[in-house]
């Protein structure tokens, strides 16, 4: 068991200098947030976040990078209002195609931003299922 990730504004903007030139440390601590709906940062976490490598800690800061990209106003623009990848685009009066088909266990969410793909790809691990076999039937539905 180990403890939860906690959330240093100065890590993340080291590790993500891109996003933290435009993205102060309250809104960070906001996607922060955010981001521990997608990862469980609690005690009981499969996620171990142990040193040296704190597993759960940079995963978080990869997936607040993700949602701080689909969000937040970087390089002073909005942020885009396109969800999904382009899957269509013409140059002649400007136009834009989007798809995102999100089957259950697929990583279109993810596939949206480098920081998305990476948590993805990083996190496999812990979405395999592991089969444990008992090797004893504890139940007899006969009492014998």
């Amino acid at each position: 068991m180990s403890s939860p990730a906690v959330f240093t504004y100065s890590d993340w903007a080291t590790q993500y200098p891109e996003l933290s030139a435009w993205v102060a440390d309250p809104q960070a601590t906001g996607y922060w947030n955010q981001a521990q709906l997608y990862v469980d940062n609690t005690l009981t976490s499969i996620i171990p976040n142990d040193p040296p490598i704190y597993q759960r800690t940079m995963l978080l800061l990869m997936v607040t990078a993700h949602i701080c990209t689909l969000n937040a106003s970087l390089n002073n623009a909005p942020s885009s209002p396109l969800v999904g990848r382009i899957s269509a685009a013409s140059e002649g009066s400007v136009n834009v195609s989007t798809q995102l088909d999100v089957p259950a266990g697929c990583p279109q969410f993810w596939a949206q931003t480098k920081y998305g793909i990476a948590f993805w790809v990083a996190s496999s691990s812990f979405r395999s299922m592991r089969y444990v076999p008992n090797l004893k039937n504890r139940y007899n539905p006969w009492g014998r």
